[in-house]
């Protein structure tokens, strides 16, 4: 199975926002299914789908109410099966987005536990006294009261997503299941989410604070992803956990193939390099030298100790890369292109999220109005309640809310950028007019087929799907140069994260140009130049 995920790019689709097929404004699976020959072109193996299960819709489905069963909103099972065996004939395989951590409010399972039912209070994680003051991700205590129960329960997100307790072997049992439905479907993979939270601590009596902090990979959680890998016989299939906050040590022992857990896994330190004091809704620009660190110490380590990383810059959690890192304006293609370019070429399996391929950037939303996620609007309250005014916590929210990820797929030029026929659920940038697929397709020199060749180019050559990776120094902290390296050859990858030209020094350049975003000199990078060299 490595080689196969090894060579592999995964396709991430937020479906809400990917393609609506029946113009109620809303992304939905035979949308994807009218997709697939285009998401087969850009030549990856693997299709990443968000839950498109029953649910509310508080966090947008990850708020899980029926895993077995699909929201009307978004289809049918028939067009679910569908949709897995035409993507099966076109040469790729579905990883369904598995969420494990908690469920919604309403799922059968949490009604019941309200209703009394102690078998299925036992299924989440009451307490008679609330045991500290955690703040959940999302804002608000972490921490809620049930009057006609007299008890607590815990929500590391939303009050609306109460987690679910894997102490209890029965609730492990349930899920196991869950995977094995869906494994009978003919789903390729699973993407799991927050999946280092899952094992509590043992003693929930700890001081206040980031409820997740305290809960990120607990005294079981490698105990309970292995039972989960093996007994589900997933193990030979491609599987990436997210890990919330996690370690490298703990990376490593998730990923090593003969410790039976995940194939591969996200973490995010390099997507903290721009919060200021840490904290996510407070802003500054990317720290450069952290940034490298991150990538060095994660690529190194997970390479030197047999690990495995998903690597990537967007996903529905995250702003626009090319927002964030890049240039929205006189350098917008260089600059798209050159991030792309580090993560295609680095040790791990490269995610590419619906609209990268294209360079889209951030909404610009402009009044809470435009906004629909739960985090961007509980934020910018707590953010009004700290002194901000509006205006600077509408400024924060342009830069970090995630519906600057969620806003729908640039297929063309026409009518709500042919995501649909009818009113979007979420507005779309104004830039939706050049930057789209129809307009990119037909141009050679644009950032969806240049995306088209970094696909290609983990498939043609071992050293880059396989090889080791280490950092170089470039003489220049805006530079960022490292080497792969596999058999009698190597590969140098050089990218400039400046809008200025860079000089670069000590770095040893010769071969062949495997691509690049501009042509000629090597001496000078040019303003987010980026270059790839096969020597040997």
């Amino acid at each position: 199975m490595l080689d196969k995920y090894k060579s592999s790019t995964v396709y991430q689709i937020y479906i809400k926002s990917f393609c609506d097929s029946n113009g109620d404004g809303i992304g939905d699976l035979n949308g994807i299914r009218s997709k697939l020959k285009y998401i087969q072109s850009l030549g990856v193996k693997y299709i990443w789908v968000t839950p498109f299960f029953c649910s509310p819709m508080v966090d947008n489905g990850y708020d899980v109410s029926d895993y077995r069963n699909i929201n009307p909103m978004f289809g049918t099972m028939e067009d679910c099966e569908a949709m897995i065996a035409e993507a099966k004939e076109l040469g790729m395989s579905f990883m369904f987005d598995m969420v494990f951590n908690h469920t919604s409010n309403q799922h059968e399972w949490f009604k019941r536990a309200l209703a009394g039912d102690e078998e299925y209070m036992n299924y989440y994680i009451f307490r008679d006294e609330k045991p500290a003051d955690w703040t959940a991700s999302f804002g608000g205590p972490a921490w809620d009261y049930v009057p006609e129960l007299g008890k607590w329960y815990l929500h590391l997100f939303a009050p609306e997503q109460p987690d679910l307790n894997w102490e209890n072997p029965k609730v492990r049992e349930e899920l196991k299941d869950v995977i094995r439905f869906w494994k009978a479907k003919g789903v390729g993979g699973f993407r799991f989410d927050v999946l280092n939270l899952i094992s509590k601590p043992d003693d929930l009596h700890l001081p206040s604070g980031s409820a997740t902090r305290f809960c990120k990979d607990g005294p079981r959680v490698h105990e309970y992803i292995r039972e989960l890998v093996t007994d589900t016989g997933i193990e030979d299939m491609i599987t990436v956990g997210e890990m919330a906050s996690t370690t490298l040590d703990n990376s490593i022992r998730y990923t090593r193939p003969e410790n039976h857990e995940m194939s591969m896994c996200f973490s995010f330190h390099h997507l903290k390099v721009d919060f200021k004091n840490g904290e996510k809704f407070s802003l500054m620009p990317p720290d450069l030298k952290m940034l490298r660190n991150v990538f060095v110490e994660w690529q190194e380590g997970m390479s030197n100790a047999g690990g495995w990383n998903a690597v990537f810059w967007c996903n529905h959690d995250q702003p626009r890369i090319v927002s964030r890192f890049g240039d929205e304006g006189q350098y917008w293609k260089e600059s798209a292109k050159m991030l792309g370019t580090f993560v295609h070429m680095l040790r791990g399996t490269p995610y590419i999220y619906q609209g990268e391929e294209l360079g889209m950037t951030n909404a610009h939303f402009k009044s809470l109005d435009e906004y629909d996620d739960v985090e961007a609007i509980n934020y910018y309250h707590i953010l009004l309640e700290r002194g901000n005014s509006e205006s600077e916590a509408l400024n924060v929210l342009a830069n970090r809310a995630r519906d600057n990820s969620r806003t729908p797929m640039q297929w063309n030029s026409g009518k709500n950028a042919g995501f649909s026929e009818g009113k979007t659920w979420l507005g779309i940038p104004e830039n939706y007019k050049s930057i789209n697929v129809e307009t990119e397709d037909a141009d050679d020199d644009s950032i969806l087929n240049y995306y088209r060749k970094l696909v290609q180019l983990r498939k043609d050559y071992r050293i880059i799907s396989e090889g080791s990776v280490k950092f170089l120094d470039a003489g220049n902290e805006k530079v960022f140069a490292y080497e792969r390296r596999l058999d009698n050859q190597r590969l140098v990858v050089l990218c400039n994260f400046s809008s200025e030209d860079e000089k670069i020094s000590g770095v040893d350049i010769k071969g062949e140009v495997l691509i690049g975003n501009y042509s000629g000199s090597h001496k000078i990078m040019r303003p987010y130049e980026t270059l790839v060299i096969l020597e040997g």
